[in-house]
């Protein structure tokens, strides 16, 4: 392809709405143009690299006996309102009537349509086990469309869908697909970690995300180096470090009573309500308090309770609790009689939910009454709780697993992997006959690959100052031939022979042949981050070599014209 020909409309300036280093690149390299808010056009230069991502994607599925089809975008409403989805997604669904007024919706996922086929074609154990797949633009309404391609409101998805006769089959289809992942991401030149995810809208009983680590992903993953534990923090566990007493000079602990034994004692702490004031007043570390919070949950208030240098996960909380909300401030006085700042768990009848870092320790809280906190506080002496991890992870907990120290990371999801049950097969009625004649529920399973968040990513691990640097899998173009002066017979017909060779040997090559200076040309070729460059100069071809660059290294390797592809095709191989 001559570059004269092909449209990459590079840009000089760093546009102001860019943040993430792939949204930057992507803009000034010329692969993507914003239509609107969240809306990508995707230049020649961004669909070739789409292009290959997506045959990666379409061998590594078709290895493990999955078939492609293609569903419609436009849904009817009634399917989605069999599973209750209709209802239970709010406004980052897109809908809308059609002409006769029937309700219908621009599909985010595909799991009601792909069961109700399931329910009409799927009759027999024998039609059974399948796995379907397609590679689809999907419409999710985002409240923030931000960091370019990585979060929009129209999108390109792999989704692919397993349909089983029992819980082993369905165990058996979600390590295939597990394992057809790990492929794709490695072919596409990525670094990721399989961590344990909260299925969330989706639903079923486990789930794991596929992340790939960048400063920009919106995720937060906890990893342990030592036993391999992964999650995200949204459910991932882990075992805070023990409270801080030592140099504090007001311990939780009170002085000792008559009998030997602490007490309880009351320490005024006027207008002093969040645990960084209350901390501060009384020159005690946060890990020495308990922060009491009261909740409104669907059986009425409850405390919530987690340890003074922590912060409540609420969505770990709501899979114990249900849904719930924070009291509000006369809430909190009618129920309690006293003002947020000085609830303490002691003295109540209300349920409490306390992390589990808060077994052991002694503890300053609220007293349950103004302007006053309370020294002595110890779980299960002072009060009882149902215990468990509702704390968001940080950095210097430790592993629940092994106990080694975890790290966190931030990360950009490029794929998950659900196991739905009969979540979406009971309602939709896809019922199948097993070999007494009985009929089975079809067990299912859901599978997600966002091949725009691949190429986002393989951006964020992969640039420097000057540009993109392409995996070699899925770049636009194998290689970059330059030649510095077109003006000069020599070299323009050296570089013509080389173009043609490689396109003979099926290697993809991109033939700058723009009337440009030298340093134009090679600005461009790193901002667009083809993986290897063929430099062709007059002087280097008076001495018999062209120069045979990495993008990557920077190290040029020169080479007689005529060895130049048998190079191309060695490193290629090398890099496959």
């Amino acid at each position: 392809m001559l570059f004269s020909k092909f449209f990459i409309p590079t840009l000089r300036e760093t546009p102001a709405e860019a943040e993430a280093i792939s949204h930057v690149l992507m803009l000034r390299s010329g692969y993507v143009r914003q239509l609107a808010s969240g809306l990508y056009i995707y230049l020649p230069l961004a669909w070739r690299v789409m292009n290959k991502i997506n045959k990666i994607i379409r061998e590594e599925m078709d290895a493990v006996g999955a078939q492609e089809i293609s569903m419609p975008g436009l849904h009817p409403a009634e399917i989605w309102q069999k599973t209750g989805r209709w209802s239970d997604i709010g406004d980052e669904m897109f809908r809308l009537k059609d002409r006769g007024g029937r309700d219908m919706c621009l599909g985010m996922t595909h799991e009601e349509i792909i069961t109700w086929l399931a329910s009409v074609e799927i009759r027999s154990y024998r039609d059974l086990p399948r796995i379907w797949y397609q590679i689809q633009t999907k419409f999710r309404d985002e409240a923030r469309p931000k960091s370019g391609i990585l979060r929009t409101r129209e999108f390109i998805m792999k989704d692919s869908y397993s349909f089983d006769r029992d819980e082993d089959g369905l165990e058996g289809s979600y390590q295939k697909h597990a394992a057809a992942y790990h492929r794709i991401f490695a072919r596409c030149g990525l670094k990721f970690y399989q961590v344990q995810s909260d299925p969330g809208m989706m639903g079923g009983a486990a789930a794991h995300e596929f992340m790939a680590p960048s400063p920009a992903g919106e995720d937060t993953i906890v990893l342990c180096s030592k036993c391999g534990y992964a999650a995200n923090t949204e459910l991932a566990l882990s075992v805070p470090p023990p409270q801080k007493i030592t140099g504090a000079e007001n311990p939780p602990i009170p002085p000792l009573t008559k009998g030997g034994e602490g007490g309880l004692e009351d320490i005024p702490t006027p207008d002093k309500r969040t645990v960084a004031e209350v901390s501060n007043f009384l020159k005690a570390h946060p890990s020495c308090f308990i922060k009491s919070l009261l909740l409104i949950g669907e059986d009425g208030p409850f405390l919530a309770l987690v340890r003074g240098d922590r912060e409540l996960h609420e969505k770990k909380l709501t899979k114990i609790a249900g849904e719930f909300r924070a009291a509000r401030k006369d809430e909190v006085k009618e129920i309690l009689g006293v003002e947020a700042g000085f609830i303490g768990p002691h003295n109540n009848k209300l349920k409490k939910i306390a992390d589990v870092s808060l077994k052991e320790g002694i503890y300053i809280t609220g007293a349950n009454r103004e302007g006053f906190h309370t020294k002595g506080i110890k779980p299960g002496v002072h009060f009882e709780a149902e215990w468990h991890d509702i704390h968001i992870a940080q950095e210097g907990d430790k592993c629940s697993v092994c106990g080694a120290e975890i790290r966190l990371e931030k990360a950009i999801e490029i794929g998950n992997i659900f196991k739905l049950g009969t979540k979406y097969s009971r309602p939709l009625k896809a019922i199948y006959l097993d070999e007494n004649g009985k009929d089975r529920t079809v067990i299912m399973g859901s599978y997600g690959i966002g091949p725009a968040r691949i190429a986002a990513a393989a951006i964020e691990q992969n640039h420097d100052k000057d540009g993109m640097i392409w995996p070699q899998s899925i770049a636009p173009f194998d290689i970059e031939i330059i030649p510095l002066d077109l003006g000069d017979g020599e070299i323009m017909k050296t570089a013509e022979t080389i173009y043609k060779d490689l396109t003979n040997e099926r290697v993809e090559a991109l033939m700058d042949d723009r009337p440009e200076r030298p340093g134009v040309k090679f600005k461009d070729a790193d901002l667009i981050g083809i993986p290897y460059q063929i430099i062709i100069g007059k002087k280097g071809l008076k001495e018999g070599f062209v120069e045979l660059k990495s993008r990557r290294t920077k190290e040029t390797q020169r080479t007689a014209p005529s060895d130049v592809v048998k190079r191309v095709k060695e490193r290629r191989l090398n890099a496959s």
